[in-house]
């Protein structure tokens, strides 16, 4: 969330900003408009209030001297019945300023690129050369299929499309993925591990900027008998990000380096044509998630840390990568900057997202109320947040498949990953 009183101040330099992400001039607009409202009815009700003690002061003062002040408190009556009139309507219009609040984007930091659509975006490096196969790759599917491993006719059948059943080396494969990010992370990477809810409230969600922006985009249940829902969490980054929601931490004791491996869910609504087949874009994926909470001043510091850490996930499987630094518009809506990282799959023949790294700043603090105390201060101050794939485990999985397949249609397992499947050193065709 922005803050009400940078947008008051400096409303078009936050025009500005806004703009180079696509939009959201008007509902700008409208928030001023409804805070000059706001401003308004509390001047009014201040000067009214203002003049019913001034008033109650006289009524008392004309008891005491025995004078008639019946005219006097029938007036303030009718004052009174007016304030509560306004406190009414300040209620109303505060709900509508959150509302407004909770529907505008982050401000891209200054480093950002500003554009238009993903073609803007910048390369920063890459790291390693696509192997050539000498022979026509395959596509993840394609193999998975073959080796009877990948199975997205029994996933449609038992739930719906955009799901994928793992059989046997697949299963075993997607596990040693989770087990060796997760020990990457935490010994040499300085993360704690975290085993966190998948099922979360309302609240939560919209602390982590997931509501009401995100709304469709969600699973949820329904708890008939408590008349409340709880929502599948998208990324294990809600839960780790909202840990310490309305908490106030020691300076000391940042930055707090978070690490968990969660199922997210997804509806993909909207996004109807695209990546229909195979494993890109599922309803449910693993994935293992970094989150930071630290101070403003080392936030951007430890966002290069974050991209770093991602990145060696990838050069210890030896996968193919680029760092791409996304523009304005192709930002995620808390973000202020996002680095992705790309893999690069064969039988596309481009480098696909397998990891978003971003800073919010504030923005998820500030709605989250995630504050700490500066060392020898006494006044809390928001902390700043930040997250990132480390990595999609069922992309890497996809990258694995495609960039280590052979002519056979066998798949070499990577070699830092053989010791978490017993020595397997290929997957090769199953009975199933």
């Amino acid at each position: 969330m922005l803050p009400l009183k940078l947008i008051r101040e400096q409303p078009e330099a936050v025009a500005r900003a806004l703009a180079t992400r696509g939009g959201s001039g008007d509902t700008l607009k409208e928030l001023l408009e409804v805070d000059r409202q706001r401003r308004e009815l509390l001047r009014t009700a201040e000067e009214l209030k203002a003049r019913r003690n001034r008033t109650s002061e006289a009524i008392g003062a004309a008891k005491r001297r025995g004078e008639d002040a019946s005219a006097e408190m029938h007036e303030m009556r009718a004052v009174g019945d007016r304030i509560r009139e306004l406190d009414v309507a300040l209620q109303r219009v505060d709900g509508e300023i959150e509302g407004l609040l909770l529907a505008l984007p982050n401000l891209p930091h200054e480093s950002v690129p500003a554009g238009a659509t993903a073609d803007d975006n910048e390369e920063i490096r890459r790291w390693g050369v696509p192997r050539a196969l000498g022979f026509e790759p395959k596509s993840h599917w394609e193999i998975g299929e073959a080796l009877g491993v990948l199975d997205f006719e029994r996933a449609s059948k038992i739930a719906k499309s955009r799901f994928v059943v793992l059989w046997g080396p697949a299963a075993r494969l997607e596990r040693a993925l989770i087990d060796f990010m997760l020990d990457l992370h935490t010994r040499e990477n300085g993360y704690t591990e975290l085993a966190v809810p998948h099922l979360v409230n309302a609240a939560t969600m919209r602390g982590t900027a997931q509501l009401p922006k995100f709304e469709e985009q969600l699973f949820k249940t329904v708890e008939a008998d408590e008349n409340r829902s709880l929502y599948l969490i998208p990324t294990a980054e809600v839960p780790l990000t909202a840990l310490h929601g309305n908490e106030v931490l020691l300076e000391a004791d940042l930055p707090r380096r978070y690490v968990a491996y969660t199922p997210c869910y997804r509806r993909e609504a909207g996004t109807y044509g695209q990546d229909t087949r195979g494993m890109i874009r599922q309803h449910q994926f693993d994935k293992v998630e970094l989150v930071t909470v630290t101070t403003p001043a080392s936030s951007y510091e430890e966002l290069e840390s974050m991209v770093r850490n991602a990145e060696e996930v990838l050069k210890r499987l030896e996968l193919p990568y680029r760092v791409v630094l996304l523009c304005t518009s192709d930002m995620g809506f808390a973000a202020a900057k996002t680095y992705d990282i790309e893999v690069w799959l064969p039988s596309q023949g481009k480098y696909r997202e397998i990891s978003s790294c971003s800073n919010c700043e504030a923005f998820q603090a500030r709605r989250a109320d995630i504050r700490y105390r500066p060392a020898g201060g006494s006044k809390t101050e928001l902390c700043h947040t930040l997250n990132g794939s480390g990595l999609a485990v069922g992309r890497t999985l996809i990258a694995i498949l495609e960039n280590y397949q052979e002519e056979d249609g066998s798949v070499v397992v990577p070699t830092p990953l053989r010791p978490y499947l017993g020595g397997l050193d290929r997957i090769s065709a199953i009975r199933r």
